[in-house]
């Protein structure tokens, strides 16, 4: 997509990337941001890690800009002065995207190469270790379901992400996965000194869970920043809950962590979420979960 831009930038076509919901949490680390500073410490964490000079639009929290757009993760759009799309493809194609261009405002020849271009592109952050602590095994065809931060005086060091299985959600009887990331823009990792991280959870009447309480293993290791996740057995009684209040039920989730940041702090912060067992479609899905790799693009 460089190659393109810098040809093409001559015969007076801009370029943007447009910056919406993560569609792969975890990749590199990165997860899910809470607000729209959080999604700009995300734009310039692309802009540093690709090396790139397009310039981006960053979608709102209510994500309008995807869904007016058909809600693709990867689509391409060529737009004319007047606002009329007269090019689109629901998967980036640079290779396609310059035919289009040459069909539109002439080819450019001979093409800038990637080799010409000396981009630079830098590695995600690493605050602590990683691999230090076991991952669970996931339950096959996992959903992410919405979590709602309720307000804080302190930034989400560490983000929720819940999400149940098929079974639950076809049966009334599955699996309810809580995994706490911490942010890797925001600095911090696991003080491991401390108390491990512990929560609470609060189920409305016709909703059986496992545990309402949850506790992290004790760590050896110093500091990490492995994610602290939990599966517990989760189970609807419709004839107390019915189908018409299942949407709106829900979960309340207390947590309460020790964090510490580059800057030298340690700290301890509790932390409240509502959780609601309905499909989040702008929450992305997790793949490998736990391995390296993906994270910001750049083609």
């Amino acid at each position: 997509m460089e190659t393109v831009a810098v040809d093409y930038r001559k015969k007076g076509v801009g370029f943007y990337y447009i910056y919406k919901a993560l569609a792969h949490p975890e990749h590199n680390g990165y997860v899910q941001p809470f607000n729209l500073q959080e999604r700009l410490l995300h734009v310039a964490e692309a802009k540093r890690t690709l090396g790139s000079s397009i310039e981006w639009i960053c979608d709102n929290m209510q994500n309008e800009f995807k869904q007016a757009l058909g809600g693709a993760p990867n689509s391409q759009f060529v737009i004319d002065p007047d606002g009329k799309i007269i090019s689109a493809s629901s998967w980036s194609n640079p290779t396609g995207l310059r035919e289009t261009l040459a069909g539109l405002v002439g080819e450019v020849a001979p093409p800038t190469t990637i080799a010409e271009l000396g981009l630079k592109p830098l590695p995600p952050p690493r605050l602590a270790a990683t691999g230090v602590i076991a991952r669970p095994q996931m339950p096959s065809s996992m959903r992410a379901i919405l979590v709602k931060p309720l307000p804080s005086l302190e930034p989400y060091y560490v983000k929720l992400r819940a999400e149940v299985d098929s079974g639950f959600m076809q049966e009334g009887l599955g699996w309810l996965y809580l995994g706490f990331h911490l942010d890797p823009l925001l600095g911090v990792h696991w003080n491991n000194l401390a108390p491990p991280l512990e929560f609470s959870i609060e189920t409305p009447e016709g909703l059986c869970i496992a545990s309402s309480r949850g506790l992290a293993p004790v760590v050896k290791t110093e500091a990490d920043a492995d994610p602290r996740e939990f599966l517990l057995g989760l189970e609807w009684d419709s004839k107390i809950l019915s189908r018409a209040n299942f949407n709106k039920a829900e979960l309340i989730l207390v947590v309460n962590y020790y964090a510490c940041h580059d800057n030298g702090w340690c700290k301890p912060f509790k932390q409240r979420y509502h959780i609601q067992l309905v499909p989040d479609r702008n929450a992305g899905s997790v793949r490998s979960r736990g391995r390296p790799g993906g994270g910001f693009r750049n083609r």
